[in-house]
């Protein structure tokens, strides 16, 4: 193991131990969520290393469904404590962040820390494509039942419903596509790698992932006990915490790897992990928690969002698609797809 790779480890650990022993000794709640906070970042460093030295051996696509897999774990418990808790407003604006967070503001990061360093970056968009198509898909299920409700329509009284259904449609759709990115990103038989060899043994990586996803998952349920007091303490109104706050703090195992994949010049991996990990919320994370809600919290979830969140959810689909759609990225297409994360943002600042 490299000795980078051992400090991160060990930093890792130093701080979620630490977060784990301010809660033991009901520390003040802005501790508990800075600390809580920085141990998810911690983590989310030592996912991205294992993710990278598994990826050497798998192709973008398995790379990605993997990334994402275990880096949505903690926002998976994230919903289901907020959920316990009767903060819905809270999970939605968190889920829509979590979407908004990666195809701007990391997905931008990584356009500028690949373009900056190795200038225009050329990768197969097909995938991408697909992705952005996809996620096309998830706006128009929330916009139907937002509008179902906002219009008044006979089904406005049957949000709950239509909002299962909803959600079963998706998870459909989530379990069809994913045998197609394995079997589009499957190894040609025969085929040897002509890279470096792997950073980490292969059974290493695998512990460690796992290993840091449980730290990640205990992480996130000590940043969000102490949420509502920490913010009320810092002055964040709930939505902008939950669309930013919570969201970049939950996926911080998602922006680690998009952004290292970038540094490193690999733009399908940095790609395929970026656009894995929204679409995983939404096809997967979503309708999971909108169907169980209804027993885990006294309100149950449902597809009915602010308009202003459908609205920067389907901007953003719309910018993704055309950037992406060529083929290559430079570090301005970054810039701009941060400045419109920055412009969302500052729209939900007040509440």
């Amino acid at each position: 193991m490299r000795r980078s790779h051992l400090v991160t480890i060990v930093a890792a650990a130093a701080l979620t131990v630490a977060a784990g022993a301010l809660v033991a000794v009901s520390a003040a709640p802005v501790a508990r969520f800075v600390v809580a906070g920085l141990a998810l970042a911690a983590l989310a460093a030592v996912v991205g290393q294992a993710i990278e030295a598994v990826g050497e051996r798998l192709g973008p696509g398995p790379t990605g469904l993997l990334q994402s897999t275990l880096g949505n774990l903690p926002e998976l418990f994230v919903g289901i404590f907020a959920l316990r808790d009767g903060l819905t407003g809270v999970v939605r604006s968190a889920l829509v962040g979590s979407v908004l967070a990666n195809v701007l503001l990391v997905l931008g990061l990584a356009f500028v820390t690949g373009g900056l360093r190795h200038g225009t970056q050329r990768f197969d968009a097909e995938e991408p494509r697909l992705n952005a198509s996809l996620l096309l898909l998830v706006v128009a299920a929330l916009l139907v039942p937002t509008l179902a409700a906002q219009s008044h329509t006979p089904a406005a009284s049957h949000t709950t419903a239509l909002s299962d259904a909803c959600s079963i449609v998706l998870l459909a759709v989530y379990a069809l596509s994913v045998p197609y990115f394995l079997r589009r990103n499957a190894p040609v038989p025969g085929e040897k790698s002509t890279g470096a060899p792997p950073a980490m043994p292969l059974k290493l990586s695998v512990g460690l992932l796992a290993l840091a996803s449980i730290g990640a998952a205990l992480a996130a349920d000590w940043f969000v006990t102490p949420l509502q007091e920490a913010t009320k303490t810092l002055g964040l109104s709930q939505t902008f915490t939950g669309l930013v706050v919570v969201a970049i703090a939950s996926n911080a195992v998602e922006h680690a790897v998009g952004i290292r994949f970038a540094f490193k010049a690999k733009p399908e991996y940095a790609i395929s992990a970026t656009l894995s990990s929204p679409l995983q919320v939404a096809l997967l994370l979503t309708p999971v928690l909108v169907l169980a809600s209804s027993g885990i919290g006294p309100t149950p979830l449902t597809l009915v969002f602010p308009p202003l969140l459908v609205a920067g959810l389907a901007i953003s689909a719309l910018v993704v698609t055309v950037v992406i759609y060529d083929g290559e990225y430079t570090w301005i297409e970054g810039v701009a797809l941060i400045g419109l994360y920055c412009i969302l943002a500052a729209s939900f600042w007040w509440g």
